[in-house]
């Protein structure tokens, strides 16, 4: 019997995310309106176009660039949540690891004059230690990932803030600028720039950023390896029963959730696109945003590259709405109102599963009164 594709779980979590953004949106267009009714159709208009908005196709080229540029990290660090939550471990200590990625290229670059690769390397040793240090208080010492990784992201923030400040400007807290300091360290543009009206940011980051989230799919899904960690987050003792190494299990999938994302704060650093800002008082956001993309993305890795570019996106999008009338961190309220609204993604697809079944209940009803008339 062919399986109904309305309950396969890839078209239902498609539903769902399509769903959560609707509404999302809806219920940001209402809160718009109560703030001030007359722009609010032209705000929720100008999120959805960002560059769009622009009436020269050599700028919507170059804007939708830097988009995807700023995707990447996003996109890295929801595939290091994902990763993690596959075999059973929330790996909330994501900005941490993103920003040890972040000290370890910027620091190897601007102080040692390293070459890209050297550094991207440097950022992934950088990521897994920190991922290790998560592992290791896990499957020894019994303590939750979540609370060990929340403390430790405030401590390698401040040793960021710290080391960094070696090679920061001498008159703003900013880290001084690749293009000038550390060529070396820019990621090759392999031609992409070009493409999008000579956009220097546009490198090989984003087919990485893509690729990788190919290469975790097929692990988690398709090798023996990846099978093995499924299993030990799923049941860590029963794994054990069976044979598999759970200790190790455990610290290999938080070191390589944390070098995935220190990956993602190298490729994103080393195009020159931003400096680091050596009094920043808060983790970046981008390992939090990462659990919104990976819940909208319904847990896959394709979907999540969606997801990532859609939360990017809308957020960006929030710097052309018009200020005289909103505040510039409108699109986080509306991207926080839709990461809410991913909470629900597993009660929708129960209740799809209720409607498809009352139909096909129906269905099968309908054809055996149907026999039963024809036989009489």
């Amino acid at each position: 019997m062919r399986k109904n594709i309305w309950k396969t779980n890839g078209m239902q979590s498609l539903i769902a995310s399509l769903i959560c953004i609707i509404l999302g949106l809806l219920i940001g267009l209402v809160v718009l309106l109560f703030i001030n009714p007359k722009g609010a159709f032209g705000a929720i208009g100008t999120l959805l176009k960002n560059f769009m908005i622009y009436g020269k196709a050599s700028l919507r080229l170059k804007y939708f660039g830097t988009t995807l540029v700023k995707t990447v990290p996003l996109l890295l660090c929801a595939l290091s949540i994902l990763f993690s939550y596959k075999v059973g471990l929330f790996n909330i200590g994501c900005s941490g690891q993103y920003t040890a990625g972040c000290c370890a290229a910027l620091y190897a670059a601007l102080k040692w004059g390293w070459g890209w690769f050297p550094c991207i390397l440097f950022a992934i040793m950088a990521g897994a230690v920190a991922g290790a240090i998560v592992g290791v208080l896990k499957s020894y010492c019994n303590v939750n990932e979540v609370i060990s990784g929340i403390m430790l992201n405030w401590i390698i923030l401040y040793l960021t803030n710290t080391i960094l400040s070696n090679v920061k400007e001498p008159t703003s807290p900013y880290t001084y600028q690749l293009s000038q300091y550390g060529k070396n360290a820019l990621l090759p543009t392999l031609g992409l720039d070009k493409l999008f009206n000579n956009n220097a940011n546009v490198t090989m980051a984003v087919p990485i950023s893509i690729l990788i989230a190919i290469v975790i799919m097929v692990v988690l899904n398709k090798t023996k390896f990846g099978y093995e960690l499924k299993a030990t987050g799923y049941n860590k003792n029963a794994a054990k029963y069976c044979g598999m190494k759970e200790n190790r299990n455990i610290i290999l999938s938080l070191v390589i959730s944390g070098a995935i994302a220190g990956l993602g704060a190298a490729l994103y650093y080393q195009t020159g696109i931003q400096q680091w800002e050596c009094t920043t008082a808060s983790v970046p956001g981008m390992g939090f945003n990462g659990i919104a993309a990976t819940f909208l993305g319904g847990l896959n890795p394709i979907g999540t590259i969606l997801a990532s570019y859609f939360i990017q996106h809308i957020t960006l999008g929030g710097a052309y709405v018009d200020k005289t009338m909103y505040c510039s961190q409108i699109s986080d309220l509306i991207s926080a109102i839709i990461i809410y609204l991913c909470g629900f993604v597993l009660f929708l697809k129960i209740m799809m599963n209720k409607a498809i079944d009352r139909i096909e209940e129906k269905k099968a009803l309908k054809n055996e009164v149907s026999k039963e008339g024809s036989a009489k």
